[in-house]
């Protein structure tokens, strides 16, 4: 976000918001004018999981908020969960705040309490220090990357206090939802509020309760390479892919679905199942949510942002004792998980997966939805964003400035650009450059059409990306002077923010395609 002030025409669009917001149901006063922020992130779901992004997966409530509010198809994360989250709580490049340190930097809960917002956060943190120490007033969740969905882990906090996990009755996605919506209730009615809520679903251990797995399994007897087909086949239907979209091809290391046994194809239809429940429960505690609000009478002035952090795991971390004494997801004793067969499948038509900067592992499903806000209801756009404009943009919305000091220590320059524009259903303008790199091994540079890209250290490519999403034409050797140009500027910005990890900077490539 620019230090300057707003343009002219962006103050007017703001009081007509802020004059929308003072009509609406449940207007709390003065301070209503600017609306509530609530970010939800999902963890490791796929590009088209969702039934409004092409999966068949039940997701009515995610999907009325996309049929009313602006669906992202070209919208970006940092390909793993350290990463995305400490460059969606800052605004700045993972490498250049320590990752988890956080340093340098001010996070989001910081930005919107000093402007005035009770700050709200439940779900995974998997940051240094906890969220009641970056800003947040209330917390309820775990510090841990991942956690058991039924009894929970020793990090379990609740305002910054041990949580001690129920015995029985409980699941993490639920618990999620029942303490966002009891911190919401007890927030200040005069005050707009910003929550973050950070579900571990998705994510492995693949947990489910029974019911919910049990209506997915006839649904994947097909197979990953039939779903693959039927969501590309609904993808151009919804408009989220063009009518001439291909699917990259399927992946030397995963086998067609044909040449599994019975036994191999049985398990892996449960494991997607589970999968499947995990992502339709959140749907179900959104619902909850929405409901809440709407008896609040928040819902036509609150900003609901929802995202993934990351494409689909390929990592088969499978407990063996799990397979030796056959335990079903919903035992909270089992640890499931899938591999590169189905995540394949949930980023169609992508390649490659969480931790690759293909676009199978950095590009997410983005909804936006704020009755209040939303210019084109319904609409779907193609303009290209990425974590760090979710600092310039609420910001922005709740009148607030992004400071070069914070508590006695210096803030780094925020990164991104805001999407306000993109809301009010306007072009606006792009970034020079979006950064992406994985401590070094993985690395990409998305520069308006075209992007630059490696994978473990390996060479350049370079893609045409606006038409050539699946990335298969390499035109690394065909552009030589646009290889160069984006070599350089990598070179650029990778000296500048670094890679994040000590020891890996000189592994990080070269001007590989510079000749």
């Amino acid at each position: 976000m620019s230090r300057s002030s707003r343009s002219n025409s962006l103050s007017l669009w703001l009081t007509a918001v802020m004059v929308l917001g003072m009509c609406s149901q449940g207007a709390r006063g003065t301070e209503q004018d600017r609306p509530n922020i609530i970010l939800i992130m999902v963890d490791d779901m796929g590009f088209s999981d969702l039934r409004c992004y092409g999966g068949e997966i039940n997701t009515p409530h995610i999907d009325s908020l996309a049929a009313q509010g602006l669906r992202f198809t070209q919208f970006y994360n940092c390909a793993k969960c350290e990463t995305t989250r400490a460059t969606l709580l800052t605004g700045r490049y993972a490498p250049e705040v320590g990752v988890a340190k956080l340093q340098n930097s001010i996070t989001l809960a910081e930005g919107l309490r000093t402007a005035g917002y009770t700050t709200l956060m439940t779900g995974k943190w998997h940051m240094d220090s906890e969220p009641t120490e970056r800003g947040f007033d209330k917390y309820f969740g775990h510090l841990s990357g991942a956690t058991n969905y039924f009894t929970g882990d020793e990090t379990f906090r609740l305002n910054g206090r041990p949580f001690e996990v129920p015995d029985s009755g409980f699941y993490t996605t639920d618990a999620n939802t029942d303490y966002a919506i009891q911190f919401i209730r007890e927030s200040e009615r005069d005050k707009p509020f910003f929550l973050y809520l950070a579900h571990n679903a998705p994510h492995y251990p693949l947990q489910a309760p029974q019911a919910d797995v049990e209506k997915y399994l006839e649904r994947y007897e097909m197979g990953w390479d039939q779903v693959r087909e039927q969501r590309l086949a609904r993808m151009k239907q919804l408009g989220i892919v063009s009518r001439d979209q291909t699917l990259s091809p399927r992946p030397e290391d995963v086998p067609a679905w044909d040449s599994l046994s019975p036994e191999q194809k049985k398990r892996e239809v449960l494991m997607m199942a589970t999968f499947a429940a995990m992502v339709d429960r959140v749907d179900q505690n959104l619902g909850r949510l929405v409901a809440e609000l709407k008896a609040l009478g928040e819902f036509d002035n609150t900003l609901i942002l929802f995202l993934s952090d990351n494409g689909a795991c390929p990592f088969q971390r499978t407990k063996p004792e799990t397979v030796k004494n056959n335990l079903m997801p919903w035992d909270p004793n089992s640890y499931w998980t899938y591999d590169k067969g189905w995540a394949h499948a949930c980023n169609t038509p992508f390649r490659e997966y969480k931790q690759n900067q293909h676009e199978g592992g950095i590009s997410t499903p983005l909804i936006a939805h704020w009755p209040n806000g939303i210019a084109k209801p319904g609409d779907i756009t193609a303009q290209p964003g990425h974590l760090v404009d979710f600092m310039p943009t609420f910001l922005e919305l709740a009148a607030g400035t992004y400071p070069e000091t914070f508590a006695d220590h210096p803030v780094g320059k925020a990164r991104g650009l805001s999407l306000v524009p993109i809301l009010k259903g306007e072009q606006r303008q792009q970034p020079e450059a979006i950064y992406f790199t994985f401590y070094g091994k993985n690395n990409a540079l998305r520069a308006g059409e075209w992007k630059l890209v490696n994978k473990d250290n390996g060479p350049w490519e370079l893609y045409r990306i606006n038409d050539d999403r699946i990335e298969a034409e390499n035109l690394i050797e065909s552009e030589p002077k646009q290889a160069k140009k984006l070599t350089n500027l990598w070179d650029k910005l990778s000296t500048e923010i670094g890679t994040g990890k000590a020891g890996r900077q000189q592994n990080v490539p070269k001007g590989k395609a510079a000749k």
